[in-house]
């Protein structure tokens, strides 16, 4: 277990460059991952065209954050390297290359593979000049009533400026001939996006035919634009960065702030040109010119240019091309029959806590149903939350604004800086204060990325706290297909902490103490580095030492030094890490101890969850941060210590079966590059997130199936502990 002590005398130097990988690269590295299940032929077709969609719109939000904010760099002549010794520049060339391979991939696979498989299948996207003369007749009718319209050609002449782009529509891009014998024109012409995708042409039992509105409109042009010669059609896609600083330090309004970077962010500078492979070289020239975009940043491709476009095909009704159904069930404990206080959610927590997992658990019987109980409960006296993104029609606040009328106490934190989802955010802070909550709107140098909520009810005994600390948002939508935990506690301890956040939200101040929770930037930092020394310290000693840590991204230096350094004094490390990692694993002498495993399934892997053995003591978090360094240091944050052995045991089940998923799991090899995890040929198939379907769905332990079997063989033999010492929980 026990190794040298070579790094106590002769410490490794941790700030050379070698030691860490690309946040930028390591990020399209969980886009391949995504892809990967679009290539999978085992799963179901239509789930692969999801994930060839989900890619998509990946890339799309890492070309507007990451690319933009590089950009922004590199504008500003900032030549300082990261970490892992790359300069902005170098970063933007290296991200560009890695995504036009992978990009390539996405269009041939879905050209060569799936697109023929879905023809197959029944499901076919036909072009419009396969189409015969009647239904080409109907299609221009409706083009004519339905579409003609809504379209705005927008002129580039001498009477007319270059037409605004706006980010991520799809545009025709056309060349008009002038009757005097002058140079064509360009005219540009935005698809609107109340538009759907793909027009059907028939559809039965069995099958269905669609057509690309965009076919439909490009046949059709001459009836847009009359009596011109229309020399040249081709489409393009443009996005625009969303890095739109401000100055926070003088912002005296930060709605007004918020609302003046939507506006800037709407003319923000491009930072890619996707356009069809049919464009000819001088309309790209007239393009790339007006929106000043290198050569390096133009992608030709075949069509769909805009793959989100496929999301439209997940509408068929063909259970057989997709994931059998999954409906969340209710929690074994917050069932109607299966609580002891007819049907009260409060009694049933103050029982004993309670452990959410969505989407294995249903939100709308677990947190929804805090939300409105305390809403109608006359012992119910106040109701706080903070909110960083809902659902445009949140059950969630209407429920607060239900108990504002019922004449509870509300309060609500809105991040307003809440990336894409700052419009409707905006839009919330009105509605609430309309009703007479108290809105606070975040901070104005700190992002509120915490999910807190606390009921404050007044009972026999007195005032008593109930908490819910989560990992995800309070989203009903997310909440069906991102996996998320959640906390449900009658802990004072933890509700007093609970209230001291709140206070630091509405108060004037970000600074309190707390007893129970990690509260980012205050205490988690300082906490974290301190449990991953401690199993140093016991590695050394030569007693079992053991750190699993299940986050989204292991992305600050500090920490993954620290985690060296202890893997360097013989600590096992387990990451289950979603997308970023900076760490290297299993490098001689430095991280030989270190394993980083990534899942992609049907499900987005998005909870946290962080394990130190702590000699037999050990200590167990949920929580809202991952370890990036705008988590620890950037954001308010909480994460929460688990107490109860049933939770624990519930949070061991977990790990340890995505640790023995042999179906959707990676390993990442010392160089950053991940190999898929496949099955032996004397084993079954371990599908971790099915498994914890199969869990949810029998409510209690049963008969087990060959595949759960073997991830309780593994719980028996790995030391993932679960015991506290008696005195912990009092303490």
């Amino acid at each position: 277990m026990t190794q040298s002590n070579t790094a106590d005398s002769h410490p490794t130097d941790f700030t050379q460059p070698h030691y860490y990988l690309n946040r930028e690269l390591s990020e399209l590295g969980f886009f391949y991952r995504v892809l990967y299940e679009a290539l999978d032929a085992r799963n179901p077709l239509l789930e692969r065209v999801k994930h060839l969609v989900y890619f998509t719109k990946n890339a799309d939000e890492f070309f507007m954050k990451r690319i933009g904010g590089l950009l922004q760099e590199i504008d500003a002549g900032v030549t300082t390297p990261t970490v892992d010794g790359r300069t902005p520049e170098q970063q933007w060339h290296a991200a560009h290359a890695a995504f036009r391979e992978m990009q390539a991939t996405q269009y041939d696979y879905w050209q060569q593979t799936i697109r023929p498989a879905l023809a197959d299948a029944g499901i076919r996207i036909a072009t419009y000049d396969t189409l015969d003369s009647t239904m080409q007749t109907r299609l221009r009718r409706h083009f004519e009533a339905d579409i003609l319209p809504i379209l705005t050609p927008l002129a580039y002449d001498p009477a007319h400026p270059f037409p605004f782009i706006s980010n991520l529509s799809l545009s025709l891009g056309i060349m008009v001939g002038n009757p005097d014998a002058q140079p064509p024109t360009f005219t540009r012409v935005k698809v609107p996006d109340m538009l759907p995708p793909f027009l059907t042409v028939h559809e039965d039992a069995q099958t269905w035919v669609g057509v690309p509105v965009v076919e439909v409109i490009r046949a059709n042009l001459h009836l847009l634009i009359p009596n011109r010669a229309i020399q040249t059609v081709s489409l393009f896609r443009l996005t625009r960065s969303a890095e739109v600083r401000q100055d926070e330090e003088i912002a005296e309004d930060l709605v007004a702030m918020i609302e003046d970077v939507l506006e800037k962010r709407r003319v923000a500078p491009a930072v890619r040109l996707e356009v069809r492979d049919d464009m000819p070289q001088a309309m790209l020239d007239l393009l790339t010119g007006h929106l000043q975009i290198p050569d390096e940043a133009v992608y030709r491709q075949s069509m769909p240019l805009d793959m989100t476009d496929l999301a439209a095909l997940m509408r068929q009704e063909r259970p057989d091309l997709k994931y059998r159904d999954w409906t969340p069930h209710p929690h074994p404990r917050l069932m109607p029959d299966a609580t002891e206080t007819q049907g009260s959610i409060f009694d049933e927590i103050k029982r004993g806590d309670i452990l959410l997992h969505h989407p294995y658990h249903a939100f709308d019987t677990t947190t929804q149903r805090l939300f409105d109980e305390a809403a109608t409960d006359p012992a119910v006296r106040t109701v706080k939350v903070a909110i960083y993104r809902t659902d445009n029609d949140s059950q969630v606040l209407q429920a607060l604004m239900a108990a504002a009328n019922n004449g509870k106490q509300v309060a609500v934190t809105i991040e307003l800086k809440a990336r894409f989802d700052e419009r409707q955010n905006v839009a919330w802070v009105r509605q609430l204060e309309e009703r007479g909550i108290h809105v606070a709107y975040g901070a104005i140098d700190v992002k509120t990325h915490t999910k807190l909520a606390l009921v404050v009810r007044q009972e026999e005994e007195g005032i008593r706290l109930y908490s819910h600390v989560g990992t995800g948002n309070y989203h009903a939508g997310t909440a069906g297909a991102y996996v998320d935990l959640g906390l449900l506690t009658a802990d004072d301890q933890v509700g007093r902490d609970v209230v001291t956040v709140f206070n630091m939200f509405t108060g004037p101040g970000h600074t309190g103490t707390f007893s129970r929770l990690l509260i980012a930037p205050d205490t988690m930092r300082q906490a974290f580095t301190e449990h991953i020394r401690r199993e140093a310290d016991l590695a050394r000693a030569g007693r079992p030492a053991r750190i699993v840590a299940k986050v989204n991204a292991v992305e600050d230096p500090a920490i993954v030094a620290e985690l060296y350094r202890a893997a360097q004094t013989g600590v096992e490390i387990e990451l289950i890490v979603r997308d970023i990692c900076r760490l290297r694993p299993e490098l001689a002498g430095i991280s030989d101890t270190v394993r980083v495993h990534s899942l992609v399934g049907r499900f987005l892997e998005h909870s946290r969850i962080f394990y130190f053995e702590n000699d037999g003591d050990p200590a167990w978090y949920i929580g809202s941060a991952d370890w990036m360094t705008r988590n620890l240091d950037k954001r308010m944050e909480a994460v929460t210590p688990i107490y109860a052995l049933d939770l624990r045991q519930e949070l061991r089940v977990i790990l340890e079966t995505m640790l023995a998923d042999n179906r959707r799991r990676w390993v990442m090899q010392a160089d950053g590059f991940y190999t898929h995890v496949e099955p032996q040929d004397d084993e079954p198939v371990i599908d971790a997130q099915e498994i914890l379907i199969d869990r949810a769905r029998r409510v209690q332990f049963g008969e087990h199936g060959a595949a759960e079997e073997l991830v309780l063989e593994r719980l028996e033999r790995r030391r993932l502990l679960v015991e506290p010492p008696l005195l912990k929980r009092s303490a």
